[in-house]
C-alpha cells in the first residue's frame, strides 16, 4: 500500500494568480513522487491561463472522482460545470462562485476520506460571499464546516518563525472588546497542542505580544496588558505551558527575540502578519490549527496586480504542499504513539514473555 498523502487542492479565485501557480508547480512532475495531488477546478480556465501565459501543456490526469486519482500524476477534477467569466486581474461574482464550488467539493471528499489534507489557493473574500458563504475567510469557513465545535487557530509558519493570531479578520475598532483573558488562554492552549502534535516540538516556548504600544507602559497607554493578557499568561503557566510576555511587538521583532521562541501569539491580524510576511514572505505558509483536518495555504492573496504577467512565484504554494504532508504524518505518528498506551505495553510485554521459557 502506498504511503503517498492525497492532497486536495482548491483553485481559489480564477482571476488571480492561482492558475499560474498551479501550472508552474505541476510542470515539474517530480513533485508527484512526494505526494498525490488532486486539483479541484476548471479545465477551461486552466487552458485559458496556459494560453495567456504561453506555457507548454501540463499533462494533467483528468478525473471524475477523487477515487480515480493516479499516483505519479497531477490529477485534475473538472468540478465547474458552468462557464466561468474570466477577467484576469479583476474580481467578479463568477470567479467567487467557482472558488466556493471547489471548496465544497474538496471538503465533501475530505469528509468521505477520499483525500487526506487540504491546500487552498487564495480566494477574494468579497466576491466569494453569497447565500452559502458568509464568512470573513477560509479559517472561519472551515471552523464552521468541519470544526465539530473545535476552534480554529491561524498560524503563519516557515522553518524559522511561527506566528499565531488571537483574532483574525476583525475591524481594528472591535479588538478591545473581543480580546478576553479566556480567549487568549484558549489560543495559547491550542497553539501549545499544535506545536507538539503538528510540529513535533516536545516543550514549546511561546511568546505572547501586547495589544498596546510599549506593552501599555504600566497602564499609561492602555490597561489590557495588566487586566487581560498577563492573567492569561499566568493561567497558562499554572497549566505548565511555557509562555512569556506580554512583549511590545515592535521591539520584539526588531531585536529578533522571536528566535528565542518556538512560536509567537499576536493579538490581531496585522500585528502578526506584517512582521511575518516581511521576514518570511516567499517561504511562508498559512496553517489552520485546532481542527480535525489539516489545511494549509500560501501566505499571500490573489495578487490581481500581477495576474497573467508570468511573474508570480510558486514558492509559498510548494511550501504549503510540503507542510500539509509533513503535518499529516506528524499527527499520525503522534496519535499512534499515544493510542491505548497501557494496552500496547501489556500486549508487547506478553509477546516478549512468549519467547521466554518460564517453566
Amino acid at each position: 500500500m502506498s504511503d503517498l498523502v492525497k492532497v486536495g487542492i482548491t483553485h481559489g479565485d480564477s482571476n488571480g494568480v492561482s492558475y499560474e501557480i498551479l501550472l508552474k508547480t505541476f510542470s515539474d512532475n517530480r513533485l508527484t513522487e512526494l505526494l498525490n495531488p488532486i486539483i479541484y477546478g476548471s479545465t477551461k480556465v486552466a487552458s485559458y491561463h496556459r494560453k495567456v501565459l504561453n506555457y507548454k501543456t501540463v499533462p494533467f490526469n483528468i478525473i471524475a472522482s477523487a477515487n480515480e486519482a493516479k499516483e505519479g500524476q497531477a490529477n485534475f477534477m473538472n468540478i465547474i460545470q458552468d462557464d466561468v467569466k474570466i477577467e484576469i486581474g479583476v474580481p467578479n461574482s463568477s470567479s467567487g462562485e467557482a472558488a466556493y464550488i471547489a471548496l465544497e467539493a474538496a471538503i465533501g471528499d475530505m469528509q468521505s476520506n477520499k483525500i487526506d489534507v487540504l491546500v487552498t489557493l487564495p480566494i477574494n473574500k468579497d466576491s466569494i460571499q453569497g447565500q452559502d458563504f458568509k464568512f470573513p475567510g477560509h479559517t472561519e469557513y472551515l471552523e464552521d464546516r468541519v470544526g465539530n465545535k473545535q476552534k480554529a487557530l491561524m498560524i503563519l509558519a516557515n522553518e524559522q518563525l511561527r506566528v499565531a493570531l488571537v483574532t483574525t479578520h476583525l475591524p481594528i475598532s472591535e479588538l478591545p472588546s473581543r480580546i478576553t483573558t479566556n480567549l487568549i488562554v484558549e489560543k495559547i492552549k491550542t497553539l501549545n497542542d499544535s506545536l507538539k502534535r503538528d510540529f513535533c516540538i516536545d516543550n514549546p516556548r511561546i511568546a505572547v505580544l501586547s495589544l498596546n504600544p510599549h506593552a501599555g507602559e504600566n497602564g499609561l497607554l492602555g490597561c489590557e496588558e495588566k487586566d487581560i493578557i498577563e492573567p492569561a499568561i499566568k493561567k497558562c503557566l499554572d497549566r505548565d505551558i511555557l509562555c512569556a510576555g506580554p512583549f511590545a511587538a515592535d521591539g520584539f521583532f526588531g531585536s529578533e527575540r522571536y528566535k528565542e521562541f518556538d512560536a509567537v501569539l499576536a493579538m490581531y491580524h496585522d500585528q502578526g502578519l506584517i512582521p511575518f510576511k516581511t521576514i518570511a514572505m516567499g517561504s511562508g505558509v498559512n496553517f489552520t490549527a485546532g481542527l480535525p483536518i489539516v489545511r494549509t495555504s500560501p501566505a499571500h492573496g490573489t495578487a490581481y496586480d500581477i495576474a497573467g504577467k508570468d511573474i508570480a512565484s510558486e514558492d509559498s504554494f510548494r511550501q504549503a504542499l510540503y507542510m500539509a504532508v509533513d503535518i499529516h504524518r506528524n499527527r499520525t505518528a503522534y496519535d499512534e504513539a499515544r493510542k491505548d498506551p497501557l494496552r500496547k505495553m501489556f500486549f508487547e510485554r506478553g509477546r516478549d514473555d512468549e519467547k521466554l521459557d518460564l517453566t
